[in-house]
């Protein structure tokens, strides 16, 4: 794929000591510049993130995933030669093969954002409570049906300096997913979507994929459908 010294990957982190040193070891052998976002982690996560070849931001506390990626972004469009930025989950579901095509489409088509979608023929492995939610989250939202998305809440993205330079993500939870999607409507960003295949591991399901998470998902949704009204 040649040299990808103009990417930067952000990868938020909350408690992923067990995995996030594979997994940035993994990414940097295609994407060498990778920034974890410690969110205040209780854990031995920042150890484990040095020593993986990674830089390194620490939150004092815990602020929230929406807050870790704002704060990665910051970082990684301050650094000399940044020109296309992904967010990268730090529990291993999202890989790098999928990286390697959205940062493609960014080269090659007049795209300034691609969003991973999990909803395409070759998937099959959504739980169900997920695939639930994602589908009732996108009838709820009418920047996602404007925009004609699929999949708000994939964390995995790709986009360039332009999108990098006006994101600016005030939402610190669950929520920043569906602000990203107003910002793309509101600015008016180039957007496509691209299919990944996201591994649902034990490990992954147990942090990010509960009951509690789904619905904080729908009840996000709701209460910015409600604001609109």
């Amino acid at each position: 794929m040649g040299d990808q010294r103009d990417v930067w990957l952000v990868v938020p982190v909350f408690n992923e000591a067990p995995v996030i040193a594979e997994v940035v070891r993994e990414v940097r052998a295609t994407f060498p510049n990778v920034v974890c976002v410690d969110d205040g982690s209780k854990d031995r996560s920042a150890e484990q993130i040095r020593l993986s070849g990674a830089h390194l931001v620490r939150h004092p506390v815990n602020l929230g995933q929406g807050a870790a990626l704002q704060t990665g972004v910051e970082y990684a469009r301050s650094q000399p030669g940044a020109q296309y930025f992904v967010t990268f989950d730090a529990d291993g579901q999202h890989q790098v093969k999928d990286v390697e095509r959205m940062i493609e489409r960014l080269r090659h088509e007049p795209l300034d954002i691609v969003l991973g979608t999990r909803f395409h023929e070759e998937t099959e492995n959504i739980p169900f409570l997920k695939r639930f939610v994602l589908k009732t989250v996108v009838q709820l939202s009418p920047a996602l049906r404007k925009l004609k998305l699929t999949d708000a809440h994939n964390g995995l993205r790709a986009f360039n300096k332009t999108v990098a330079d006006g994101l600016n993500i005030t939402l610190n939870g669950m929520g920043h997913a569906s602000q990203i999607v107003e910002m793309i409507a509101r600015e008016q960003w180039r957007v496509a979507e691209e299919p990944v295949t996201i591994l649902y591991t034990e490990y992954s399901m147990a942090k990010g994929q509960s009951l509690i998470n789904g619905v904080n998902i729908l009840f996000d949704a709701l209460l910015r459908t409600n604001a609109r009204r």
